[in-house]
């Protein structure tokens, strides 16, 4: 069995920071790309940023500048480094990650539970 174990949110002002991690966890052979997605009420979820195994990281537009991602391989974990937040951040963000179980045939997209961020004005 494999499960993201989300940490990080919280409620901060505008122009504060936040750093986000994802653990992943299990009967895991492998991780390729892993990433961060949120979503705000009433909207679609959106992706943030990912990552592949080997380190290149892909940004909306928007987030390019404030948000920085990375990743631990040996401790299958990926972050999410938030800076000068707006109020308009403000959702769930989910970790995502392409992962090949133990004994497993091909790669699965696991999520994890949300964590919540929200930001005041």
């Amino acid at each position: 069995q494999v499960r993201l174990a989300e940490s990080g949110g919280g409620l901060v002002q505008a122009g504060g920071s936040l750093r986000l991690s994802c653990a992943a966890s299990g009967r895991i052979e492998s991780i390729s790309d892993m990433g961060w997605y949120r979503q705000a009420p009433g909207k679609e979820r959106e992706l943030v940023a990912r990552i592949t195994s080997g380190g290149t990281a892909t940004y909306v537009d928007s987030e390019k500048g404030r948000f920085t991602i990375s990743r631990d391989n040996a401790k299958n974990t990926v972050y999410l480094q938030m800076n000068s937040l707006k109020p308009e951040d403000t959702a769930t963000y989910y970790c995502n990650a392409q992962i090949f179980p133990l004994q497993g045939t091909y790669f699965v997209p696991y999520w994890g539970q949300g964590t919540q961020v929200t930001v005041s004005s």
